[in-house]
């Protein structure tokens, strides 16, 4: 089984790739962030024609959460608690072949201090007290997403360059491990301990082409889920040739 998260940064200017990349890998569930598109402007029949079924919250021109399944999802939940009046679409969830799957598209923070970046921890706080409410870290249950934080020191190319900056300042980690605490595990890391493992390059500075990247799109999954994960896969590929997203697909494989 795949379960894969993209930040594909505008769902209709990436369709082609998304649709190749689709029939190319065959996913079983894939979630995606940044759709930056309206529900009437979802591309939802190019998508099913591809036989996956499809729930989705989006907007104009910013954030939007998707997930594709091949099976019925069930118990969808397409607002993060609180979130009602929000306009920000960044949570989506749903119950996927006995998984809880949670897609999350959490806020960027803008810098490091301002009002956004109080968001954005209060919203990964929002997640754990969701978490506490809703679910049992006993159960099968998946969060993914672009988290825009990158957890440790292997996670960014340059430590001392990032050392206190937006995605890597203190209070954001220390957001994601409580995060974690509930009773998580990057996926990722259960088999790949390197550096240098990254989903995120800047488009401004030629990031991918240098090297200058960051891991801050996860896969978290409690401990049964754990057992049953034999890899986690970072399709770089995917992050070359015309128009790409400044993400890569990250594919966690499961029995």
């Amino acid at each position: 089984m795949k379960i894969v998260t993209w930040n594909v940064n505008s769902i209709r200017v990436r369709l082609p790739r998304l649709l190749s990349w689709l029939e190319r890998n065959e996913p079983d569930i894939l979630c995606l962030q940044e759709t930056k598109a309206v529900d009437l402007d979802f591309p939802l029949a190019e998508i099913e024609t591809t036989g996956y079924k499809c729930i989705f919250t989006g907007q104009k021109s910013y954030n939007g959460v998707a997930i594709l399944s091949r099976s019925e999802a069930s118990n969808v939940i397409k607002a993060l608690p609180g979130d009602e009046n929000d306009q920000e679409k960044r949570f989506i969830a749903a119950k996927i072949e006995n998984i809880q799957i949670i897609n999350v598209y959490v806020p960027n923070g803008s810098e490091v201090g301002s009002e956004k970046y109080q968001y954005k921890l209060n919203w990964y706080k929002r997640l754990r007290e969701f978490l506490n409410t809703s679910f049992d870290p006993k159960e099968p249950l998946l969060i993914c997403g672009d988290f825009n934080v990158a957890p440790d020191d292997r996670d960014v190319w340059d430590v001392k360059q990032w050392t206190g900056k937006l995605h890597f300042s203190e209070p954001e980690k220390e957001a994601h491990q409580n995060l974690m605490a509930w009773g998580l595990k990057d996926a990722l890391r259960l088999h790949h301990q390197d550096s240098g493992i990254y989903t995120w390059w800047d488009y401004r500075s030629l990031g991918f082409q240098r090297g200058l990247g960051l891991r801050i799109d996860h896969i978290l999954i409690t401990d049964s889920l754990a057992s049953r994960c034999s890899d986690v896969v970072i399709d770089r590929n995917e992050r070359k040739g015309e128009k790409p997203s400044d993400h890569a697909p990250v594919t966690g494989i499961f029995s």
